[in-house]
């Protein structure tokens, strides 16, 4: 029997932060990013090692993020190599006019796996105004087109918060018509530009994991959360009251589907900053998540894998009888851990509550 990928020994997947010019302006933007070329950025050399030590770890997933990825001209070069090693490679281009049907092509040809755009809205109005960037919206619809032309799986991202909160409904009828594999969540964390911006309350949460919980069972693309690690909880409860059993409850909160896999049978708990994730910053800084920046070590003298795996913050991360207040009482905390990088931003304890869910644990009285 296959055994479950183990977080303790490596990432699921590692992001890169490879650039981070980019020639939007987005409002939640965690790295604040802007046309500017940090000369000091990693090279296409210095990529490639990452690439190969990711490899190495045993990480079967690597994507390639920014600002804007396709500022670098070395990109297909880091996407082949990638691809050569056995890694499923992923890019997020933003929708500049660099993002063409060409460029899209060679990337494919390279041997990408998988490219994600952004919606943030349902219509153009709503999100340029977020992207703060005129005609972005036509070029995410053109980019899923070519994309879909190319074959490409194709994602959609969108970040949930109080400005778009009410629109979710419309969005999810476009993200529909769309020929996607998967829909990833970001529920935002106020960090970079996003500090001022609001994220969802507590309740607002509950409703949309009602309405996720509901699409995850109606449709054939896979509905992915970042940073909203207690929809785990929220569906395990939904399945006991189905009269579930508690295995069933667990698969059915980790289920993704054979695409998403590949081969990995997952394990129970969520993937949450330095648990099953890892992050690496335009310069080289090792760190849990984009969102919980806290440079560990540099590519440029530390070794990913020794990072990982011994670094002290990282090992904590992952001990999740380390959480204090209502997520340190929750009985769902070792398939969830809430969000570390929410409770580190909000209470500047990354051991605290995560101030998102509602939950309530039995008993406690904090």
């Amino acid at each position: 029997m296959m055994q479950p990928f183990d977080f303790a020994k490596s990432p699921l997947l590692v992001i890169w932060e490879s650039t981070r010019s980019c020639a939007l302006a987005c409002r939640h933007c965690r790295a604040d990013a802007d046309l500017r070329r940090d000369p000091n950025e990693l090279t296409t050399a210095e990529g490639l090692d990452i690439l190969k030590q990711t490899q190495e770890m045993g990480t079967p997933i690597f994507v390639l993020s920014g600002g804007d990825p396709l500022v670098r001209e070395d990109l297909e070069v880091l996407v082949k190599a990638g691809k050569d090693l056995g890694l499923r490679m992923g890019t997020i281009p933003a929708a500049t006019p660099s993002l063409t049907h060409g460029r899209l092509a060679a990337l494919r040809d390279a041997g990408l796996d998988q490219v994600a755009f952004s919606i943030d809205g349902p219509d153009a109005a709503s999100h340029d105004a977020f992207r703060q960037t005129p005609g972005a919206f036509d070029r995410v619809i053109s980019g899923v087109k070519w994309a879909q032309e190319l074959g490409l799986n194709i994602q959609i991202n969108t970040c949930l918060a109080a400005w778009n909160f009410a629109d979710y409904d419309k969005i999810e009828a476009l993200v529909r018509s769309l020929p996607i594999a998967f829909w990833e969540f970001f529920f935002l964390i106020p960090v970079g530009r996003g500090a001022q911006l609001g994220g969802l309350e507590p309740r607002q949460f509950e409703e949309v994991f009602e309405k996720l919980w509901k699409l995850s069972r109606q449709e054939d693309f896979v509905v992915k959360l970042t940073e909203g690690q207690h929809f785990r909880r929220f569906v395990m409860q939904k399945e006991a009251a189905a009269g579930a059993g508690a295995a069933a409850r667990t698969e059915h909160a980790v289920a993704r589907s054979a695409s998403l896999r590949a081969g990995i049978r997952l394990p129970k708990r969520a993937v949450n900053a330095g648990d099953g994730f890892m992050f690496i910053d335009h310069l080289g800084g090792i760190c849990p998540s984009g969102f919980l920046p806290e440079v560990r070590g540099n590519v440029r003298k530390d070794r990913i894998a020794k990072i990982y795996q011994e670094d002290e913050f990282f090992l904590k991360l992952r001990d999740h009888d380390k959480l204090i207040g209502r997520c340190g009482a929750c009985e769902f905390k070792q398939i969830c851990g809430g969000s570390r990088a929410r409770a580190y931003a909000i209470t500047g304890n990354v051991w605290e509550t995560d101030p998102s869910c509602a939950y309530q644990p039995a008993g406690f009285r904090g």
